[in-house]
C-alpha cells in the first residue's frame, strides 16, 4: 500500500530524520488517542497527542501529551511564560496550523510555535504522532522528535 508523504514526513526527510508513517483505520466518530492506540497495537502511554493553545502574554503555543492524559492548563502557562492559556476553538486549527482535529502533527505546522512535550516522553525511546492527517501516525525517536522541533519537556499534565 503506497503512503502518501505528509508535509511533517517531508521535513523529517529534508533534515535527515529517521521515522516510521504507520497508517491505521480511522473513525470519523471517534478520533480519540485511545482509538489510535489500540489500532496501532501500542500503549496508549507512547501514542501521544498535539494540543494548540494561546496564552494571554506569548500567544500560541503547542503541547504534546500522553494520550490517556489531560493538558493542565495552569502548569501549561507557567512553563509557556503565561499567566494563563486555554485551548484554541477547534475552527482556527486548520489556518493556523494546516492540520485538521485528528491530524495535528507537531512536526511541520505552518508557523513553528513554542512546543512543550511532557516528560514521560523520555521514559520511551520512540513515541507515536501524528504524521499530519487521520488515519497515519508517525513512530519517531524521541530523541529525533526533539531535535526535529526543538521541543522543551515539562511537566504540563
Amino acid at each position: 500500500m503506497k503512503i502518501n508523504k505528509t508535509n511533517a514526513a517531508r521535513l523529517l526527510d529534508q533534515a535527515k530524520i529517521k521515522y516510521e508513517l504507520i497508517p491505521y483505520e480511522f473513525d470519523e466518530n471517534d478520533l480519540s488517542a485511545s482509538h489510535v492506540a489500540k489500532a496501532l497495537n501500542e500503549p496508549i502511554e507512547q501514542v501521544f497527542k498535539t494540543i494548540v493553545l494561546k496564552g494571554d502574554k506569548s500567544g500560541y503555543f503547542v503541547c504534546v501529551i500522553p494520550g490517556d492524559s489531560e493538558v493542565d492548563l495552569k502548569k501549561a502557562a507557567k512553563v509557556s511564560g503565561n499567566k494563563n492559556c486555554d485551548l484554541i476553538p477547534q475552527k482556527d486549527l486548520l489556518p493556523l496550523t494546516g492540520y485538521i482535529r485528528g491530524g495535528c502533527s507537531p512536526v511541520g505546522m505552518k508557523k513553528r510555535f513554542p512546543t512543550y512535550i511532557h516528560e514521560t516522553c523520555l521514559l520511551y525511546e520512540h513515541i507515536f504522532v501524528s504524521a499530519g492527517q487521520r488515519g497515519l501516525q508517525m513512530r519517531i525517536g524521541i530523541t529525533d522528535l526533539i531535535e526535529a522541533t526543538e521541543v522543551e519537556t515539562a511537566e504540563i499534565v
